[in-house]
């Protein structure tokens, strides 16, 4: 019996913000649903508008692990349809061919492979080549470090290896995504991250390519310094510094804050695991390894002392998806951005769920997936 017609759902691409995230929560909310799509629009409010090389890879390689009928695929282009067919599981290797970012061409693909009709044993690999420490994207850093701990709260099993860095102009960098099946546990608890616990640790992170090593010392030591003028114990600090493999030049420092968590565990693991949070930087030009340090220090006091909530304003953006496809929760957030009601109102026209964001105070917000 051949499977039922679905409907085509045209998106406006200047909705909301208007940017590329339409474009690859749709690719991906096609791809999961089998629903076709036809956005116009693309990008109409920006200087350039029309797909770019980083949309376009986002676009070809949907097509690929979902034997997708497409049209409107090139350079510049504001209309596109894609009609998927059915999920691969498999070996994928995608070239960007400029610094755009390898993150997001492996978060539009994500979900997708998560939901593979494959057998839970067999993995696919995704290898990205492209930017991978980018202005307005997440890093490999973010993804390694928060996105893909917070995945495995909700039994998803996704490991990200940085094999090469990359930062702009140049590019040059490379990740690999291994990515198992997800297959929802019928008595799996509830998503639950709502309650903000202990300050366990804040690890400093900086790293360079093909630069002085130099610059990661004083990025450390101002951040550590400014961190501790504000009061928090030293203890809870520690330092780390890279110099990382790859063509070009780049520097970057990131923060990542790790708190206990109030709540029972979201797996019969017998203890809710700690929940990460992390602040990016990009070394500029203009800009001293010290001022870098102290921005990076100020990014952390803003989360630790004007909040409550545990999950911070990108991380909020990215779990709506994951959440949505895999039977809801909820969870504490800083702040929810233009990019967060975009994406919540594109999640809507696809899969039956309701996004709440409820205002409890000028300090938190509590968001409520009900699938």
């Amino acid at each position: 019996m051949p499977a039922p017609i679905q409907k085509l759902l045209k998106i406006d691409g200047s909705t909301g913000e208007g940017g590329g995230q339409i474009i690859r929560t749709a690719l991906s909310l096609s791809m999961l649903t089998g629903m076709p799509i036809e956005i116009i629009n693309i990008r109409a409010g920006r200087a350039k508008p029309g797909l770019m090389r980083q949309h376009l890879v986002c676009l070809q390689a949907s097509q690929v692990i979902s034997d997708a009928a497409v049209t409107g695929a090139h350079l510049g282009s504001t209309a596109f349809s894609f009609s998927p067919s059915t999920i691969k599981s498999g070996d994928y290797t995608f070239d960007i061919g400029s610094a755009g970012s390898t993150s997001l061409v492996l978060q539009t693909l994500l979900p997708a492979l998560l939901f593979a009709n494959t057998d839970e044993r067999t993995k696919s690999t995704v290898t990205i080549k492209g930017g991978t420490h980018n202005p307005l994207a997440p890093t490999t850093d973010f993804l390694t470090g928060v996105f893909v701990p917070a995945l495995a709260k909700l039994g998803m099993q996704v490991n990200i290896d940085l094999q090469q860095a990359g930062f702009a102009p140049i590019g040059g960098g490379s990740i690999k995504a291994t990515i198992a099946p997800f297959l929802r546990r019928a008595n799996t608890p509830p998503f639950k991250l709502t309650e903000r616990g202990e300050l366990v640790n804040i690890n400093l992170v900086a790293s360079v390519l093909n630069l002085e090593y130099d610059i990661c010392k004083r990025e450390l030591a101002s951040a550590q310094a400014a961190l501790i003028e504000s009061g928090i114990d030293k203890a809870l600090i520690t330092t780390q510094s890279h110099k990382l493999h790859g063509i070009g030049e780049g520097n970057t420092c990131y923060a990542q804050v790790t708190h206990t968590v109030d709540e029972p565990p979201t797996h019969k693991t017998g203890t809710q695991k700690p929940h990460q949070e992390m602040f990016t930087l990009l070394g500029e030009k203009r800009s001293s390894a010290e001022n870098m340090g102290s921005r990076l220090a100020g990014l952390v006091k803003r989360y630790l002392f004007n909040t409550h909530a545990l999950v911070d304003e990108y991380l909020t953006d990215q779990l709506l998806l994951p959440l949505a496809s895999s039977g809801g929760g909820e969870f504490s957030s800083r702040m929810i951005s233009g990019h967060t009601e975009t994406q919540a109102w594109l999640i809507e026209q696809f899969l039956p769920v309701q996004i709440i964001f409820d205002t409890i105070d000028n300090e938190k917000t509590l968001v409520k997936i009900n699938a």
